[in-house]
């Protein structure tokens, strides 16, 4: 492992790599280097202008695929940026190959992502420092609603371009607290349907989110897998789990709902939320809309 320094940052890499090319965007001011997707994100910011830069190939400590396999992800990711363009995600500046790297310029958009892995050692550390997921958490209920309009507004999108959402969860949101905006920055895995799993349990995704079809090999990944996704998610944004109920979601690959009485809103929304949850995909709803629709209605 070696430790990079540029400008006010230092980032690690599995070795050493010249990155003073990046200063034509200006002076770096932030980085994650603990990706599993092999890129390194670095901010750069010139002359009041800030830029996210995913630079793919520079082989990263905690990547699950080589340098080579990340620059055809990220590669394959671009046009899903352009296709499925919507206010909340975030917008490509340019994209090209640089050496052996691949690196995509996005717009700066403020905001923490509500699952900021790299950081957990620092909240162990200091158990005083509370994670954006925690501080979304305790927010009031109206503005975490609004956070999951977008989510059905974006999700409704990407099933009507055909698309399925691979690999989304908290790790792909980030929440700016300070003019409370949900920006979507991760959607290098989706896929156009029709999707089939073919790579069993290692399907792409978190296990406390995943859905039945993302453990076995030759399921049919779809809309009814995107409505999982988002149902699981609203658990997170207003049920609550104790350590040892998400340690159970890991270790027997299975989501489960929190308890009602866990639940921040009311018995409508709470079984709203199961049903897009239940593990016979034949039970959930047959669309978005329609969740969308039930969704709201509970409230009324």
């Amino acid at each position: 492992m070696t430790t990079i320094k540029l400008d006010s940052i230092t980032f690690r890499l599995k070795e050493h790599q010249d990155f003073q090319w990046l200063k034509k965007y200006g002076k770096a001011f932030w980085c994650v280097d603990a990706t599993g997707s092999g890129c390194v994100c670095i901010g750069m910011e010139d002359a009041g202008k800030k830029y996210f830069c995913k630079i793919a190939g520079v082989n990263t400590i905690e990547g699950e695929v080589t340098p080579k396999e990340s620059v055809n992800f990220l590669k394959a990711a671009v046009p899903l940026y352009h296709e499925l363009e919507h206010p909340n995600l975030i917008q490509i500046v340019e994209e090209y190959p640089y050496r052996q790297f691949y690196i995509v310029v996005f717009q700066w958009a403020d905001g923490e992502c509500l699952f900021d892995h790299w950081n957990f050692d620092q909240y162990k550390k200091d158990t005083a420092l509370k994670s954006p997921k925690e501080r979304f958490r305790e927010l009031p209920v109206a503005k975490k609603m609004a956070a999951a309009d977008v989510l059905f507004s974006f999700l409704q999108k990407v099933n009507r371009k055909g698309y399925t959402a691979v690999d989304f969860y908290d790790g792909s949101i980030m929440y700016d607290f300070q003019a409370d905006r949900v920006t979507i920055c991760d959607i290098d895995l989706f896929r156009k349907a029709p999707v089939v799993n073919d790579m069993g349990t290692d399907w792409y995704g978190t296990k406390r989110l995943k859905a039945p079809e993302e453990y076995r090999k030759g399921s049919i990944i779809d809309e009814q897998t995107n409505i999982f996704t988002l149902g699981a998610l609203l658990f997170e944004f207003f049920g609550s789990y104790t350590a040892d109920e998400i340690k159970q979601r890991y270790a027997q690959n299975r989501f489960v709902p929190c308890s009602r009485s866990q639940w921040q809103l009311n018995g409508e929304s709470y079984q709203a939320a199961v049903k897009a949850v239940q593990a016979d995909r034949d039970k959930r709803y047959r669309t978005f809309e329609e969740f969308y629709k039930e969704w709201n209605r509970s409230f009324h």
